[in-house]
Order: C-alpha cells, then sequence, then structure tokens
C-alpha cells in the first residue's frame, strides 16, 4: 500500500493491521478520480483502519483529517504511520479518536457546527452497520452544505434509497462498490444503481 499522489505521492503506508481490510491502490485511485481536487477540505475518516484514505487527502491538500477506529492496536499503528510519513498533528490538523463510528459522531456533534466536506465510511463489510452509521452521520451537524459522503461496501449488499441523501455517483470494482451520496435538502430518496 502506498500514497498516490500529492505531497506524500509514492510513500509506502507499510504494513497491514490485523484484522483491517484495506482498499486496494486502484480503488482508491479511482475514489480520488472522481473525487477531484481535495484542497483546502476537511475530513472525516470513518472505520479509518491504515488511515489510506485521509492520508492520500492530507497528500493532496485537504486542509485536516479526523480519523476515528474503534480498535486501539489501529490506531497505535496510525499514530506511528502518520510520524513516519513526516507529518505532525498540529501542523496538519490531524486528530485520531479511538472510538466507535456511532459515538464518534455524537461526540464530534455536540461541537455544534457543521464541520466536514467529505466523509468516507468503510466499516468491516460484514460486521459494519452502514445503514446506522449512515442515519446518525445524515442526522447529526457534522456535515458541511454540499458535503459528500463516500460509502465502500460490498457489491453485493448495496446500500438502499433513502429520503434526505443524493446520490451523486455508484461504481463496482471487483466485489467492491463505492457510492458518493450528498445531503439534500429536499427530502427525496436516492436510487442505488
Amino acid at each position: 500500500m502506498r500514497i498516490i499522489a500529492g505531497r506524500l505521492g509514492g510513500r509506502d503506508l507499510g504494513s497491514v493491521p490485523k484484522g483491517v481490510r484495506p482498499t486496494s491502490d486502484r480503488v482508491r485511485e479511482s475514489l480520488f478520480s472522481v473525487l477531484g481536487p481535495t484542497d483546502g477540505l476537511v475530513i472525516l475518516d470513518l472505520f479509518a483502519g491504515t488511515g489510506a484514505f485521509g492520508l492520500e487527502a492530507i497528500s493532496r491538500g485537504a486542509q485536516g483529517v479526523v480519523f476515528v477506529d474503534h480498535s486501539r492496536q489501529v490506531v497505535r499503528e496510525l499514530e506511528k504511520r502518520i510520524l513516519s510519513l513526516g507529518l505532525d498533528r498540529t501542523r496538519d490538523s490531524i486528530q485520531i479518536l479511538n472510538s466507535d463510528a456511532q459515538k464518534a459522531i455524537h461526540r464530534l456533534s455536540k461541537k455544534g457546527q457543521p464541520r466536514f466536506d467529505l466523509v468516507f465510511v468503510d466499516p468491516p463489510y460484514e460486521e459494519g452497520d452502514r445503514a446506522g452509521i449512515l442515519d446518525a452521520l445524515f442526522a447529526s451537524t457534522l456535515l458541511k452544505e454540499g458535503a459528500r459522503v463516500v460509502v465502500e461496501g460490498p457489491k453485493r449488499h448495496p446500500l438502499s434509497p433513502q429520503p434526505g441523501r443524493t446520490l451523486l455517483d455508484a461504481r463496482d470494482y471487483g466485489d467492491t462498490k463505492l457510492t458518493w451520496l450528498e445531503a439534500s435538502k429536499h427530502d427525496r430518496p436516492v436510487l442505488d444503481s
């Protein structure tokens, strides 16, 4: 695994902690191609694992990233990875929360204002409650107007249409499906492709 582009492009992300299913470089590269520039964006990386999404965004100019993962071991590995890349948590506006995703959403929401331009949601395929996480996220105060939410999941379990979310794009990469959502002002369901 490596950082694909930007100021840290080509840098190795090191080994993958046990129990973590990293997104392939190919899928990440495609995702960032669709997203376009991340300059100045504030990012929330739920189920951070290796931190590859957030670290790629920082490399490409994101203003800051909040990484969330429930595993202490994974968080420790992520802290080491950040240091090995020469990043500084203060200078690069990096925050790491060792927390369950829903609890982190609740905790971050207490700050009372929209904060994030882009959110990555990549729960474990067989264990993750994507619907519950997305419900909590879209009901929270965490999303800036026009914020995008990118959800990774198994192709065999596509997201169900939900009111208040606009489908921007959905693409399959082997067994993986990436879905781009946006909070919609109009209460209309999205259609899953």
